[in-house]
């Protein structure tokens, strides 16, 4: 039985940096959405996921985290059914951040993507490598392990979808080129298929996580394996992320013409980063530019 083809997904991370004065940017967020023709998710901060989902048209809304647990004595936690009932369809889970600043583990994320799942809600379970792995030529070795580890056992691939955070490049002004992202998601595919099996592991989607602008997100969203992106502070005003959608769809969607070309620098040219040296440095926290 041939399988459906995978939805092309865009999810903008608010992080902490918006305040309910944004939640009208979501209105024409919610119509290019439409014109594109692909799925797009905001993730706003806690406080404004139940505001977001009243105003939110044509789109869908997640959390930045939830907790591992249905209810408990855990002051300032939220549970994955408290995130629904404010008006949550998925949750990013294990972002950078997180693992970065919180010190979150593979297990912490594969208990929190359970719970996700029991509550009803998506998971966006996000994994990557750091310069360190990269450089040790660890890269295949450390995804297929992180992903063994973060999916939970009784996840079905249509429960969840990955998001592909290149931790190594974050602050280095150094980016994955085509070949790279191609050759990163192929080795996540091939994971998701020894974890899950073929066909639960091919309707898993597959998104990248690396710093997205209008110039990039069509060649990265046409990579093979690529079904969409997660986007940063450029998905918070519509001036901004409207480009990325359009460039993104005309990926998928040759002959389509762009939902607001109106506002795109049309002197831009498409410029694909150089190919990354082995001798990148290590990151700092202050140096992080990531989604």
């Amino acid at each position: 039985m041939a399988m459906s083809p995978r939805r092309t997904m865009l999810v903008g991370n608010w992080k902490m940096c918006a305040s309910r004065e944004r939640i009208g940017e979501l209105r024409l967020i919610g119509e290019a959405a439409v014109a594109a023709g692909i799925e797009i998710v905001i993730c706003p901060p806690a406080a404004m996921l139940h505001p977001a989902s009243r105003a939110a048209r044509n789109l869908k809304i997640g959390a930045q985290d939830c907790h591992h647990l249905d209810e408990g004595p855990y002051t300032g936690e939220i549970s994955p059914q408290m995130l629904r009932e404010a008006g949550a369809s998925y949750v990013l889970i294990g972002h950078s951040d997180r693992r970065d600043h919180r010190g979150e583990s593979d297990e912490d994320v594969c208990a929190k993507a359970a719970a996700a799942i029991r509550a009803g809600l998506i998971p966006i379970i996000c994994v990557g490598e750091d310069s360190a792995q990269r450089q040790n030529g660890a890269t295949r070795r450390f995804l297929t392990n992180q992903l063994h580890a973060c999916i939970p056992a009784s996840a079905r691939g249509a429960e969840i979808i990955i998001a592909y955070e290149p931790r190594w490049s974050f602050g280095s002004g150094q980016s994955p080129d085509p070949d790279e992202i191609a050759e990163v998601h192929n080795i996540m595919r091939s994971a998701l298929r020894e974890a899950l099996g073929y066909l639960q592991g091919d309707a898993v989607r597959l998104l990248y996580g690396g710093p997205i602008r209008p110039t990039n997100a069509g060649w990265i969203t046409a990579t093979p394996d690529v079904d969409g992106l997660l986007v940063g502070t450029a998905s918070l005003s519509a001036l901004e992320f409207v480009p990325i959608i359009d460039a993104a769809a005309a990926a998928r969607q040759p002959a389509r013409k762009p939902v607001r070309a109106a506002r795109q620098d049309k002197s831009a040219e498409v410029i694909r980063p150089a190919k990354f040296a082995a001798s990148a440095k290590s990151l700092s926290l202050a140096d992080r530019t990531e989604p």
